[in-house]
């Protein structure tokens, strides 16, 4: 274990970081919030010198950083761990929510994705806290670490243990001969996207704040908004539909918007998961808006974006809201339920179990049909055109059971507040899958402050976990991993 190869690498994503907090320091000095200020310029000073300190302490023998597997999930999770400390202070400095857990709840759910909040009255905080609040949605998008490989190549570590801790999904594409190139190809269309949304929210009518968090929120598969009412405040139809088609995008595998731009269409067209995700989604949005205009909720075209809003949102679990689904038939609720526990594509922006998790389960359930009725029969796992071997298999069965026990112990853990059974299951499930909206007392706008002060340790662990897909933070507690 090179501990002092970890904290140096630390140091220098700390200083990357306080970097970037300069930006809502600016929208601070722009609106002029005082407190704002002191809150961000105290955060910034503490990370600097922390950061100066290690760097100077580790300078003598550990100039060349050498970063091992297991070294990599260490840094990976201290990263999120003490990031979401120190961007938890501003909004303590601020007094946006009533304690310090309940801020590192909230930059903690900012950072994984997740989009749950604690805050009551979103509209009343700074705008540089909201600001803040959706950046931390659009870095943890992507990922905070890959992106830092991506730009400071200069400490002469490889990246390839650092993105594979980070990175979702049981495969990590590596789209460019070195890491480096795979992780700045990967930013870059990120960001190119992320651009072009602006684009179509400013001309939707959005000022470029409301834009600029809207598309974070979007772009993360996050669904931090600075609105009450989430994406329904703006009341149009417009930027639904901006918000369904890049909501959609950012669920999907950004490898194959790198294969488009190679003009390798073919291998995008047979991608089995990409297929897969897309007609899920269209197969629910078709039920969903089915049982509403049958219902007679809305009208047809209502029920078509409504449900589309929703599905996509649940799916990629980003988490808008444009209305009141509490109010739908129990039939659409059930379908956004089981979307919950579906998630994204590997390598996108959304969290959940993935699609090609689900796709794997299922051919393995099958084959061990087939087995029963042929047992001589050979049976192969694969999905498109990509076939996986039993280590890859075992791996995903592994990774599914560790992910509903870890929901079932946390929904016991949660039920200790009192809180009623579809609500304690559905926000346990909501935080691992970093979705952020539920169903029950943590519905359409409804946040996390009904539980008590204690809880937000929980759900933060359970979001972080759920981020890092469970075997990078689960290793840690593991005697093998720290035995020399």
């Amino acid at each position: 274990m090179n501990i002092f190869s970890v904290f140096r690498l630390l140091a220098f994503i700390f200083l990357f970081v306080a970097l970037i907090m300069c930006v809502p320091l600016f929208i601070a000095y722009q609106y002029q919030e005082v407190l704002s200020i002191s809150g961000f310029m105290l955060t910034i000073l503490m990370m600097l010198a922390s950061s100066l300190i290690v760097i100077a302490l580790t300078q003598k023998n550990h100039k060349h950083i050498k970063i091992s597997v297991r070294d990599s999930y260490l840094f990976v999770t201290l990263t999120w761990l003490l990031l979401s400390f120190f961007g938890a202070i501003p909004l303590h400095v601020t007094k946006t929510l009533p304690t310090f857990s309940m801020c590192y709840f909230e930059i903690m759910s900012g950072f994984s994705t997740t989009g749950a909040t604690a805050m009551n009255d979103i509209e009343s905080a700074f705008h540089s806290i909201l600001f803040w609040r959706n950046m931390t949605n659009w870095l943890g998008g992507m990922g905070i670490v890959v992106l830092f490989v991506a730009v400071l190549p200069a400490f002469g570590v490889k990246g390839t243990n650092l993105v594979g801790a980070e990175s979702v999904g049981p495969t990590k594409d590596k789209l460019t001969p070195k890491i480096r190139h795979t992780a700045m190809a990967l930013w870059a269309i990120y960001l190119g996207l992320s651009v072009l949304e602006v684009i179509l929210l400013l001309l939707g009518g959005l000022d470029l704040f409301d834009a600029t968090t809207v598309t974070f929120g979007t772009m993360g598969a996050a669904g931090f908004a600075p609105k009450n009412a989430s994406i329904g405040a703006f009341n149009s139809k417009y930027v639904e539909w901006v918000c369904i088609i890049f909501m959609f995008l950012a669920g999907a595998n950004f490898s194959l918007y790198f294969k488009v731009l190679k003009g390798q269409f073919k291998k995008v067209s047979q991608d089995g998961e990409f297929r897969l995700y897309a007609k899920i989604v269209l197969f629910a949005t078709l039920l969903s808006a089915i049982s509403l205009y049958a219902k007679g909720i809305s009208s047809l075209s209502d029920s078509i974006r409504d449900s589309a809003f929703h599905v996509i949102s649940f799916i990629t679990t980003t988490g808008f809201t444009s209305e009141n689904y509490n109010n739908w038939p129990i039939f659409s609720q059930m379908i956004l339920f089981v979307l919950t526990f579906v998630g994204g594509c590997a390598g996108s922006a959304g969290g959940g179990l993935k699609v090609i998790r689900i796709a794997v389960m299922g051919k393995v359930g099958n084959n061990a049909i087939t087995k029963r009725i042929h047992p001589n029969a050979v049976t192969k796992i694969k999905v498109g055109n990509d076939s996986y071997n039993e280590e890859t298999v075992l791996s995903i069965c592994g990774f599914v059971g560790m992910y509903f026990i870890t929901i079932f112990i946390g929904s016991l853990v949660i039920s200790l507040t009192g809180q009623d059974l579809l609500t304690c299951f559905s926000s346990v499930a909501l935080c691992i899958g970093n979705i952020g909206i539920g169903l029950g007392g943590i519905g359409t706008n409804m946040s996390f402050s009904i539980f008590p002060n204690w809880t937000m340790w929980v759900f933060s662990f359970l979001m972080l976990v759920g981020r890092l897909e469970l075997f990078t933070v689960y290793a840690l507690f593991t005697r093998s991993f720290w035995r020399k």
